[in-house]
């Protein structure tokens, strides 16, 4: 009798697909990510950014947005962001020790590095969100109908890289500290680093930062702004890369390569961009600016609107139909030859001294002459305007600027006697906000000088229906428009009360 033995066959050794490490970080990079978005710290920050993002964007630039200026207006706001992200991905990656449960992780196929990974995925996942966010910020001001210029990608990419390094920084000090008062304590430093460097007068110390803001009251064309942008950009992103990759280097990633290639790869990016940002303002960018100073007529594109002809730089040619429409009013006021006088409307800006330049244009010499900005909408309207009602009543900005007589009062009806709202225009033409009294008028170039009983009889010339006392004005033209002709003179001229007020220049 013989006994036949089968034997059962052997199972089939279980092998992990060589994909499966990476679905379970891409698992648990989606998973993370929704426990970090909806942190309250992450969702109180992006409540307040987008909130005031929404805010301040309905009336930026007074509705005229030069889009070079627009660009870095998205860069501050985000930062609150990247704080609270670090704070949480700090959190969160210190979970498993507050929880007790690293012990029962270090079992599972996905090792420690792998969820640093995902911890980062969900940090990238925020910047992201960020960048959304400044991409329709700044598309909102591109879409403004007076909007003019060219923004830059790198000042665009400032906010979202800027989470991306904070958040990084959370996830890596995690891994260097496990104590929780870490992050807080790190956010208290940063803040006051920004503090330190932000008053620094060293360029090269300021780029270190994420956000450099330089905000001034002029506006460049986009070609002179002279900041480096794409350098500080390349700088951002290599310095997160970095933090990120050391990160999962002291996470047990130290035998990847593709980890050490990306730690290399990253310091020289890093380092590349630390140099370019630290070389200053090109010469070519120095000698454009001087350029577009002292003789702008070399760059500007001119077109005729009938009397008129405007002079701007070529971003700014869109714009030449606001000025038209403002150069129109007044004419229209004017009596004489006035609405028929030939003008030129010059584009100037001071450029040599950069954005930091805070410097008053020197007044048009040449007759028929007027300064407009590279800024419009709200005070810069009835300022133009009085510029404008200057050169058609003495001829040109010199003389306006020297005027201390009579002529004031009509130069300032004209300017703004076709305003929705003269008396606001008033103040917001002077330099203290008053609609009574002696001040100064704001100008593009020379501040102008208004008395007390200029301002008295220009209030009463406002109060008469505007084609009443436009038509004292067309009446009275020649001697309302006589070089020294005095207050008093000019109050007989339109037929109104003698003012009572002071009438002596400052």
């Amino acid at each position: 009798m013989t006994t036949t033995t089968t034997t059962a066959p052997a199972p089939a050794p279980v092998t992990n697909p060589p994909g499966a490490s990476w679905a379970a970080v891409s698992a648990l990079a989606r998973f993370e990510t929704r426990k970090l978005l909806t942190r309250v710290p992450v969702l109180v920050a992006f409540a307040v950014y987008v909130a005031w993002t929404v805010w301040r964007t309905r009336v930026s630039f007074d509705g005229f947005p030069a889009l070079q200026d627009a660009d870095r207006a998205t860069q501050d706001a985000p930062l609150l962001v990247g704080l609270a992200v670090l704070l949480s991905a700090n959190h969160a990656v210190l979970r498993s020790r507050r929880h007790d449960t690293e012990r029962h992780l270090d079992v599972l196929v996905l090792p420690r590095w792998g969820r640093t990974v995902a911890h980062l995925l969900s940090v990238a996942a925020a910047a992201l969100l960020v960048a959304v966010c400044v991409g329709g910020q700044f598309a909102w001001e591109a879409l403004k109908p007076g909007a003019v210029g060219h923004g830059s990608p790198g000042e665009l990419l400032v906010g979202p890289l800027s989470v991306l390094l904070l958040g990084g920084f959370g996830v890596l000090l995690a891994r260097l500290v496990t104590a929780p008062f870490a992050a807080p304590l790190l956010i208290v430093l940063l803040l006051l680093l920004a503090t330190l460097l932000g008053f620094s007068d060293d360029d090269w110390t300021r780029w270190l930062m994420p956000s450099v803001g330089t905000y001034s009251v002029v506006t460049l064309p986009s070609d002179l702004i002279g900041r480096p942008a794409a350098w500080h950009a390349l700088y951002l992103g290599g310095l997160a890369l970095t933090l990120m990759a050391a990160a999962v280097l002291l996470s047990g990633g130290a035998r990847l390569r593709t980890a050490q290639a990306a730690v290399a790869g990253a310091v020289a990016l890093t380092l590349v961009g630390a140099v370019g940002q630290s070389r200053g303002v090109p010469d070519s960018v120095t000698e454009a600016r001087v350029r577009v100073s002292v003789t702008p007529e070399k760059v500007h594109t001119c077109v005729e609107r009938d009397a008129t002809t405007y002079c701007a730089f070529p971003e700014w040619e869109p714009r030449t139909g606001d000025w038209a429409r403002t150069v129109d009013d007044v004419r229209a006021l004017a009596g004489g030859d006035a609405q028929d006088r030939p003008l030129v409307v010059r584009q100037r800006v001071e450029a040599r001294y950069g954005l930091d330049a805070d410097a008053t244009i020197a007044p048009l010499t040449r007759p028929g002459e007027v300064t407009v900005g590279t800024s419009w909408g709200g005070n810069r309207v009835p300022e133009f305007a009085v510029a404008v009602a200057g050169a058609l009543v003495t001829g040109s900005e010199a003389t306006t600027g020297e005027m201390c007589d009579g002529r004031m009062v009509t130069v300032m009806w004209l300017a703004l006697a076709d305003r929705p709202d003269p008396v606001a225009d008033l103040r917001r033409v002077r330099i203290d906000d008053s609609d009574t009294g002696s001040a100064i008028v704001v100008s593009q170039t020379e501040p102008l000088q208004m008395t007390s009983a200029q301002t008295e009889l220009l209030r009463e010339l406002l109060d008469l229906p505007r084609d009443e006392a436009a038509a004292k004005v067309k009446a009275g033209w020649a001697e309302l428009t006589a070089p020294k002709v005095t207050t008093d003179r000019v109050a007989r001229v339109l037929g109104l009360e003698k003012p009572e007020g002071e009438n002596e220049c400052l």
